[in-house]
């Protein structure tokens, strides 16, 4: 991952301490902050071994986050095979929406699951941004399901 020539703002994957609690600060005022998850819902056992990647400002702000599990992590959050991935924690400061962090993180994690070999890539969509994903090539599957009581949909695209 690189920088995106005239964004303004590189991706990466979180290497180190200090990434990671980037990432968890961009997480902590979209989801707790904005959206009143509790904190004890937000952070959990597989945020230590997932892939994060972190959307950074040129000047080092972060300005969003996504995390993907694969192997046995994937298989136990989501009950799919092991070929395929679950993208999860996408998260955007509201001072970054509407530059395309989003879709740039998207990506870079469909990126991070081809590398490692799956075949697909999984989500639960809150259930406001199915256009958002629909528009990257995701599709719905399953009923709605509330997650920390928001209102979410299964989805998946094929990679």
């Amino acid at each position: 991952m690189s920088a995106d020539a005239g964004t303004g703002y590189v991706l990466r994957e979180a290497v180190g301490a200090e990434d990671r609690e980037a990432c968890f600060a961009v997480r902590r005022e979209v989801f707790v902050v904005e959206q009143n998850v509790p904190q004890e819902l937000e952070y959990d056992t597989y945020d230590e071994t997932a892939v994060h990647v972190l959307a950074l400002r040129e000047d080092g702000l972060p300005l969003g986050t996504g995390r993907l599990l694969h192997g046995a992590d994937a298989v136990g959050k989501t009950g799919a095979d092991a070929s395929v991935g679950s993208l999860g924690r996408l998260a955007v400061s509201r001072a970054a929406r509407g530059l395309g962090v989003g879709a740039a993180l998207v990506r870079a994690i469909e990126d991070a699951a081809r590398g490692r070999g799956l075949a697909a890539v999984d989500l639960h969509a809150q259930t406001h941004a199915l256009g958002f994903y629909e528009r990257l090539g995701y599709e719905v599957y399953g009923p709605e399901f509330p997650d920390a009581g928001i209102p979410h949909r299964a989805m998946r695209r094929v990679l």
